[in-house]
């Protein structure tokens, strides 16, 4: 093995199977083995779930160490590149669940309708990665496409991989809307948070939230639209709002939002606490000219670009039908 690819192993190596995760499990395991552990079933189904996570990645880090010791260069690096990808997805909230937000920017209909083509291309995607996605709330075009909509992700490294997408999307195209097929800009702001399982990171009192109850406009059939299931809270002392009405139960809707708040409160303390650092969606920007970090150019000729990395192809179809991981890993290998 040449020495750059045995530096670049030993560094793997170290990091998937460190005494730290090793004292980690150990610390876990007992808490495991107190009588009152399962007295919290969520708490005690999150500790199990850490435990497991770091067992595979030592478990990993043994069987790597066994590729090594056969000798096979190939093999070597192909493992290595496998683990390497991991490690860009070590951020503490990164193997869990997300909370996806697409909102129409400057374009009036045509902003809408390309918001509904980034969720075209996200849900393929997603379900690329295996990922399930469930919708939180929705509110449609007044004419075409969606002005806003909230879906919940599920499945592992589903925030590591989406968090890449935060931003604003700008899309050049002819106007499908315009009957002399003019050259059209658009703009969509994705939002990506995390969902935060445990719920003592950010506590939410209950003289601290506004509800409002309302009738659904979205899907979900006649019930939802007659019962006043959906609902709308806010947070006094932030001043931030989030709707929920994709269930048909308000207890569900409820349940939503507060899920979504949660994410929205963290963002805004991780945003106080680490200020310039950009390993999170950022500071807001408003979807217009100038903030984008992708552009997807349809007229006068085909390039998609990320603004972040450089990286960029000459295949619009294939990025628009949810072949994007090339420029997740290209953005998610700047952060490491």
């Amino acid at each position: 093995m040449d020495q750059e690819l045995k530096t670049r192993a030993e560094a793997v190596l170290e990091k998937l199977a460190s005494p730290k995760k090793h004292q980690t499990i150990r610390e876990l395991e007992a808490q495991s083995m107190k009588s009152e552990f399962w007295a919290d079933h969520q708490h005690a189904a999150r500790v199990m779930k850490q435990i497991a996570s770091l067992q595979k990645e030592i478990d990993e880090a043994e069987l790597f160490a066994m590729v090594i010791e056969a000798g096979n260069q190939d093999e070597i690096l192909k493992e290595l590149k496998k683990l390497e990808f991991a490690l860009y997805l070590s951020g503490p909230f990164d193997q869990g669940d997300a909370l996806v937000s697409l909102h129409a920017g400057q374009g009036g209909t045509e902003a809408m309708d390309w918001t509904q083509m980034l969720r075209r291309m996200y849900t393929r995607f997603m379900e690329r990665k295996g990922f399930q996605a469930s919708e939180i709330d929705y509110t449609p075009g007044d004419e075409a496409g969606i002005k806003s909509i909230t879906l919940e992700v599920s499945g592992r490294y589903a925030f590591g991989f989406l968090k890449a997408e935060a931003g604003v999307h700008r899309l050049v195209r002819q106007s499908p809307f315009n009957a002399d097929n003019l050259r059209q800009t658009s703009f969509a702001m994705v939002e990506v948070l995390p969902v935060i399982e445990d719920q003592s990171q950010t506590v939410i009192k209950d003289e601290e939230l506004e509800w409002e109850f309302y009738r659904s406009g979205g899907k979900g059939g006649q019930n939802v639209n007659k019962v006043s299931t959906a609902v709308r809270v806010k947070h006094l002392p932030s001043g931030i709002v989030v709707a929920s009405q994709a269930e048909r139960h308000q207890g569900q809707n409820r349940e939503s939002a507060l899920k979504l708040l949660r994410a929205k409160l963290w963002e805004r303390e991780e945003q106080e606490r680490l200020k310039a650092e950009k390993n999170m969606r950022g500071e807001y920007k408003t979807p217009g000219w100038g903030n984008q970090i992708r552009s997807y150019v349809l007229h006068p000729y085909h390039l998609v670009k990320d603004l972040r990395t450089e990286h960029e192809t000459g295949n619009t179809d294939r990025v628009l039908d949810g072949d994007i991981e090339d420029f997740i890993l290209a953005y998610l290998k700047t952060l490491v």
